[in-house]
């Protein structure tokens, strides 16, 4: 969604772009600050951003294998860290959330989709298909087997659709009530609103994260 109030702009680059250049940027500039600062007592930015690694990696944990947990761990710690970031960017006076374009969350989405099927094929080789033609596999359950086939293909095709979509309308939401706060002129009302901001741009980029990290177990798993 493009904004004439954005305080950054590049010319012949749309400004969601440019944001989502700098919340990059800011992601880097972090890992580099604590790779070059590690100590076995962290402290500071290196225990804050522990914390979070520990959380995600916990989500991972909780849902697959350790082994699998260690493989898609970079994946839903890299799109948990900067989907919250561009979530919170939009906070900012001046600033615009990347993730209020639709361009954005769908190119946060779309890798979910390829990874959940790439992950599935490497744990189970060509075995996988099973995870789309339900519990009963028989000559006599052909019919049934190629229903639920269809029913699965449909299901896993949505998902980046919803993933994208869901973040997306979130997002823009947000963007217009706090335009419309900003308008109010009782004071408390825009604060209030600022920190039902900061809520939705946390339990958003969680929700992202943990249907993204279910997807990926469920193809992991035996299928049953």
């Amino acid at each position: 969604m493009e904004s004439s109030h954005a305080l950054i702009h590049i010319p012949g680059v749309p400004s969601f772009v440019a944001y989502t250049w700098i919340a990059m940027a800011v992601i880097l500039c972090a890992a580099i600050v604590v790779r070059k600062s590690l100590s076995l007592v962290p402290g500071g930015t290196q225990n804050f951003l522990e914390s979070i690694i520990e959380a995600l990696y916990g989500l991972c944990r909780e849902n697959m294998e350790e082994r699998w947990a260690d493989s898609v761990f970079p994946l839903v710690g890299t799109l948990a860290l900067f989907i919250l970031l561009s979530n919170l960017m939009g906070l900012i006076p001046g600033f615009e959330a990347p993730t209020g374009n639709l361009n954005t969350t769908a190119a946060c989405a779309v890798p979910v989709f390829f990874a959940t099927h790439f992950f599935g094929l490497r744990a189970h080789g060509l075995h996988y298909i099973n995870h789309f033609l339900g519990p009963m596999r028989s000559i006599w359950a052909l019919p049934l087997m190629v229903m639920m086939f269809v029913i699965e293909v449909i299901s896993h095709i949505s998902r980046p659709l919803t993933l994208s979509i869901r973040l997306f309308g979130n997002m823009m939401s947000k963007h217009f009530l706090m335009a419309v706060a900003a308008m109010l002129v009782a004071p408390i009302v825009p604060v209030a609103i600022l920190g039902l901001g900061v809520l939705v741009s946390v339990v958003q980029a969680f929700v992202f994260v943990l249907l993204a990290t279910l997807y990926l177990a469920g193809a992991v798993e035996e299928a049953h």
